[in-house]
């Protein structure tokens, strides 16, 4: 049985280190039949990553869903993380991505290029929009997200 993906529209984003993973993974979407939104850039010269990251966290919502990626996925982390709506996850391997979805709801899979190779960064994309949130017991953490 294929399970069906926990949304339709993806909100992707870079810098210029995570640009030709982007690319990859922007048309591997659209070949899944994903509406996908590009926030940029749209080359890989050097760009500031906290620009690319606070475009696509002003833009997620309930309905919605979104990849960041630079060189560590780190800084795009810390900044996709300060916006109320966002719970962004930085994710290494298919696990994680398993437990970012079911555990904590993330709405934002967060990679590193430098760090997760091609064929890794697609098998966790796919886990990640294939998995649903438990709810129960993590719901109420998650409730606690924003009383931080």
């Amino acid at each position: 049985m294929v399970k069906k993906n926990i949304t339709n529209s993806v909100l992707i984003s870079s810098d210029h280190a995570g640009y030709d993973l982007k690319q990859i993974i922007k048309n591997y979407l659209c070949k899944k039949k994903f509406k996908v939104l590009d926030y940029g850039p749209f080359d890989n010269s050097s760009v500031d990553y906290p620009d690319y990251a606070k475009k696509l966290a002003k833009k997620i919502s309930s309905s919605n869903f979104g990849i960041l990626i630079c060189g560590t996925g780190i800084g795009m982390s810390i900044v996709a993380n300060r916006y109320k709506k966002v719970r962004a996850s930085l994710v290494f391997n298919a696990k994680t991505a398993k437990l970012a979805r079911e555990h904590n709801n993330s709405n934002v899979l967060v990679l590193g290029s430098r760090v997760t190779n091609k064929i890794n960064a697609l098998k966790i994309v796919n886990i990640f929009f294939k998995t649903k949130f438990l709810k129960g017991r993590h719901s109420r953490r998650v409730k606690k997200f924003n009383n931080v």
